[in-house]
């Protein structure tokens, strides 16, 4: 954990995303944002925010057709949204390079929301486990190529989701995906999540200097989305009475993800993890949330890099 203030806002778990922007009547005119995953869920309403704040939005999504959808409903909502659709398949780096390098402009906000979770064993085409592929390769990936766009914008943020589920392990470097032990879905997912912590970490050390700042968000348990379309009615019900989940609507879901791109006072403030629209605290045991101090540990940070650095570029060249 740093040594500098906790930082923390207005907001908290029963705060909204469209709460989040006018708070502060934050105004996004002229400002580009990319949110992933916006074809759906958390996804949609932190567009729709963002767009409400007069940010020109792009939904990066898989489905096309349902981002189609869900932009229309964006601007049906917001009077003069401007908003684009653009294909995007994370766990298929030849999409991803294709998005970046058609990508044009400076990037003022990238919100790294797409994700998958506890899905069945499955390997993208370079032998990658899927959810450390999707959740953190794709969206490395993804944000280092469009570096330039982002140092262009001066002041640009970049949110990366993560999940209380970083809580349960660190990342395995000596068998990411699962090739040399049996694969554990839900555990698989946690050491995806620990990643993107681990990315804000250390893309915020090294981008400071380029006016990017870079934090990681848990947004918190969400029914209303596809990303729980692998759990069963009884690990749902489970987490509720034994995880201690309180389940949030959509636009609750999204307000984190919203405060840390927008709020003014977070302005080069990165490397840090947010829930409930703050600043978490270190996780202590017996409590439900908080950050892991591995989630946080700049040598893991380091290395998480270079791995992916080794993984994505050949697979990029």
């Amino acid at each position: 954990m740093t040594e500098t203030p906790r930082i923390t806002t207005p907001f908290d778990g029963q705060s909204t995303a469209a709460e989040a922007v006018t708070a502060a009547a934050v105004d996004l005119t002229g400002r580009r944002a990319i949110v992933t995953g916006a074809a759906s869920g958390i996804g949609v309403e932190t567009a729709r925010a963002l767009a409400g704040a007069g940010a020109e939005v792009t939904l990066a999504v898989r489905d096309t057709a349902a981002g189609e959808r869900a932009a229309e409903d964006i601007r049906a909502s917001a009077d003069g949204a401007r908003v684009h659709v653009r294909r995007l398949d994370l766990a298929d780096l030849a999409s991803v390079a294709e998005f970046t390098s058609a990508w044009q402009g400076p990037l003022h906000l990238l919100v790294n929301n797409a994700g998958v979770m506890m899905t069945p064993e499955t390997r993208t085409p370079s032998g990658w486990e899927l959810q450390f592929a999707t959740n953190h390769y794709g969206h490395f990936a993804l944000t280092t190529g469009l570096h330039p766009a982002l140092a262009a914008a001066g002041g640009a943020r970049v949110v990366a989701l993560s999940s209380v589920a970083h809580l349960r392990s660190g990342v395995d470097f000596d068998d990411p995906h699962f090739l040399r032990q049996a694969y554990d879905p839900s555990l698989a997912y946690a050491r995806s999540k620990t990643a993107n912590v681990l990315f804000a970490v250390e893309a915020q050390r090294r981008w400071a200097d380029d006016g990017i700042t870079v934090n990681a968000v848990h947004p918190g348990a969400i029914l209303e989305t596809g990303l729980s379309r692998h759990l069963s009615q009884e690990a749902l019900d489970n987490a509720v009475s034994n995880g201690g989940y309180t389940f949030k609507t959509r636009e609750q879901g999204a307000a984190t993800s919203v405060v840390v791109a927008t709020w003014p006072a977070l302005d080069g403030v990165g490397g840090r993890y947010f829930e409930d629209g703050n600043e978490a605290l270190p996780h202590r045991p017996g409590m439900h949330g908080g950050v892991a101090a591995h989630a946080l540990d700049p040598e893991a940070a380091a290395r998480l890099w270079e791995m992916s650095v080794d993984a994505v570029l050949p697979a990029r060249a």
